[in-house]
C-alpha cells in the first residue's frame, strides 16, 4: 500500500492548520484574513474502486498574502498609526476657549419654553403703527406691511421651563406672514438677552424637535442593527467614536488656534483607521484600503491648498463664518475650509477604496490563476461604474445643500460665469471637484494596491494531480 505524497511547504511558508482529511485551513495573524476550514475526502483502489482522488473545500476568504508581504503592509501602517496617536497626543485641546457671548446666532443663551396660550388678534392693535400703508403693495415688502396692517396676527404666551426664570411667561405676537407659526402646547426654544430691558429679555428663536430627531435616529440604528447584524453594530460603535473624535479633538483644536489643516489631517486620519478596522476587521483587505484611502487624501490635500490659494478664496462667506472670525480672529479661515474639504471626502473616500478592495480579493477568489494585470482590468471596469455613481451624487449633494442659494442668483437672473466667480458658489466649486478628483483617484490607485498585494507572494501550491502516484489498496489519511 502506497500514499500520496505532498509535496513539502516552501521555507518562507509555514505549514498551515490542517482540516480533519488534510486539507489546508486558512489562519490569519496581523494583516490576514478570518479563519477558513478545510477537508479532505480520500478514496483507496482497493475493492475494484479505481484510482483514488481528494479534494478540498474551503470556506471564508483564502489567506490574502504571505507573511512577508504583510510584513511590508505593518511597517508602513504601524508607523502611520503611531505617528497618529502622537499627533492627537500633542495637538489635544484642553478644551474650547471662553469667549465673551456676542448675543448674535448661534452665540446666544437658550432656555426651553412652551407655548400656553394663543390669541387671534388685530393686527392694527399690536402693531406700532395704525396707519394703513399706501405704497406698492405689489412687492414683497408692500405686501408684507397690507398683511401686518389689516390681517389677523396671533399673540402667543410662552411659559420658560429652564434657567433662573424657570416659570416666569412673556408675550410674542406673530404675524400672519411669518413663516413659524405657533400652537398651543408647542414646545420652543427662546432666546435669553439678560442687558435687554425685562420685557424684551425672551425672543422665540425655534421650536424643539429633539423626540423627532431623536426618534429618526432610533430607527436608523435598528435598521442598520436589522440588516448588517454584528457589522451594523461595529459600524454604530465607529460612527460614535468618530463623532467623539470630531467634537472631543478637531473641534476645540481648531478653536484653540492650532493650524486648521493639520488638526483635520490627524482627525481624519484617526477616524479612517478606527473605523475601516473596527468595520472590516484587521486584515490585508482592510490594509490596502487604508493605504488607497491615505493617499487619496493626500492627494485631495494638495489639490485643495492649490486651488483655495489659487482662487482667493477666504472661506469667510457667510454669517456663520463671519461670527466665528469675529469671535476667534486668529482661526485660518481658508484652512478650515480645507480642513472641510479633506473631513467631507473621507467619508466617500472609505466607501470607494473598500469597496474597491473587495472586488480584487473577491475576483481572484474567483480565478486564483488570473495575473495581476487581469485583477486590476477586470477590477478598474467595475470602478468606473462607481466613479460615476460616486461623483453624481457628490455634486448633487452639494448642489442641494447650495438650493438656496441657487434660487437667489435664478431670481436675479445671474449668468452662468458671475454665478461661478461668486466665491459662495465658487468655495463650493472647487469642495466638490477637489474631493470628486480624489475619489476618482482612489479607484485606479485602490485597484492596483490591491492587485499586486493579492497576487504577489502566494503560499506554495500542491503539485499536479498527474505527477502524483496512484493508490493501491484502502486509502488513508495522512497527519500532520
Amino acid at each position: 500500500m502506497t500514499t500520496t505524497q505532498q509535496p513539502p511547504f516552501p521555507p518562507s511558508e509555514p505549514p498551515r492548520g490542517q482540516g480533519p482529511g488534510g486539507g489546508r485551513g486558512q489562519s490569519d495573524g496581523p494583516g490576514g484574513h478570518s479563519p477558513g476550514d478545510g477537508h479532505d475526502h480520500g478514496q483507496g483502489s482497493g475493492g475494484g474502486n479505481g484510482p483514488g482522488h481528494s479534494h478540498s473545500h474551503s470556506h471564508g476568504p483564502a489567506a490574502p498574502v504571505s507573511q512577508h508581504l504583510r510584513k511590508v503592509i505593518a511597517a508602513i501602517l504601524i508607523p502611520f498609526a503611531v505617528a497618529v496617536v502622537v499627533g492627537l497626543a500633542v495637538l489635544w485641546p484642553g478644551g474650547v476657549p471662553g469667549h465673551e457671548r456676542s448675543g448674535v446666532g448661534f452665540d446666544r443663551q437658550t432656555q426651553q419654553a412652551t407655548v400656553t396660550k394663543v390669541d387671534e388678534v388685530d393686527c392694527k392693535s399690536v402693531n406700532a403703527s395704525g396707519d394703513t400703508p399706501t405704497g406698492d403693495t405689489s412687492t414683497a415688502e408692500g405686501s408684507s406691511a397690507q398683511q401686518q396692517a389689516s390681517g389677523t396676527c396671533k399673540k402667543a404666551t410662552i411659559r420658560v421651563d429652564t434657567g433662573k426664570d424657570k416659570g416666569r411667561t412673556f408675550t410674542e405676537i406673530v404675524q400672519p406672514d411669518q413663516t413659524r407659526q405657533l400652537h398651543q402646547g408647542e414646545k420652543v426654544v427662546v432666546a435669553y438677552e439678560p442687558s435687554a430691558p425685562k420685557n424684551l429679555q425672551y425672543s422665540v428663536t425655534d421650536v424643539e424637535r429633539k423626540f423627532p430627531m431623536a426618534l429618526l435616529a432610533g430607527i436608523f440604528a435598528l435598521a442598520v442593527v436589522v440588516v448588517g447584524r454584528m457589522r451594523g453594530v461595529m459600524a454604530l460603535v465607529a460612527l460614535a467614536i468618530s463623532f467623539m473624535v470630531l467634537t472631543l479633538f478637531i473641534l476645540p483644536a481648531i478653536l484653540e488656534g492650532s493650524n486648521p489643516l493639520i488638526v483635520a489631517v490627524v482627525g481624519a486620519s484617526a477616524i479612517m483607521l478606527i473605523a475601516l478596522y473596527m468595520c472590516h476587521g484587521l486584515s490585508a483587505r482592510t490594509s490596502v484600503a487604508v493605504l488607497g484611502t491615505l493617499l487619496s487624501l493626500v492627494l485631495i490635500g494638495l489639490l485643495g491648498s492649490q486651488f483655495i490659494g489659487w482662487a482667493a478664496l477666504t472661506g469667510n462667506t457667510d454669517d456663520n463664518t463671519g461670527l466665528i472670525h469675529g469671535l476667534y480672529p486668529h482661526i485660518d479661515m481658508s484652512g478650515l475650509l480645507l480642513a472641510g474639504v479633506i473631513i467631507g471626502s473621507l467619508g466617500v473616500l472609505d466607501d470607494v477604496t473598500v469597496t474597491q478592495t473587495s472586488a480584487v480579493w473577491e475576483l481572484h477568489e474567483a480565478n486564483p490563476t488570473m495575473g495581476w494585470r487581469g485583477l486590476y482590468r477586470a477590477g478598474i471596469r467595475i470602478g468606473r461604474d462607481h466613479i460615476a455613481s460616486v461623483v453624481n451624487t457628490l455634486v448633487l449633494a452639494y448642489a442641494g445643500a447650495a438650493l438656496p442659494l441657487l434660487l437667489l442668483f435664478s431670481i436675479a437672473q445671474s449668468s452662468v460665469g458671475t454665478v461661478a466667480n461668486s466665491e459662495l458658489v465658487a468655495e463650493e466649486i472647487v469642495r466638490t471637484l477637489v474631493g470628486s478628483i480624489g475619489l476618482v483617484a482612489s479607484v485606479p490607485v485602490t485597484t492596483a494596491l490591491a492587485a499586486l498585494v493579492v497576487s504577489a507572494d502566494r503560499p506554495g501550491t500542491p503539485a499536479p494531480a498527474a505527477a502524483a502516484p496512484l493508490r493501491s489498496g484502502r486509502g488513508r489519511r495522512r497527519k500532520r
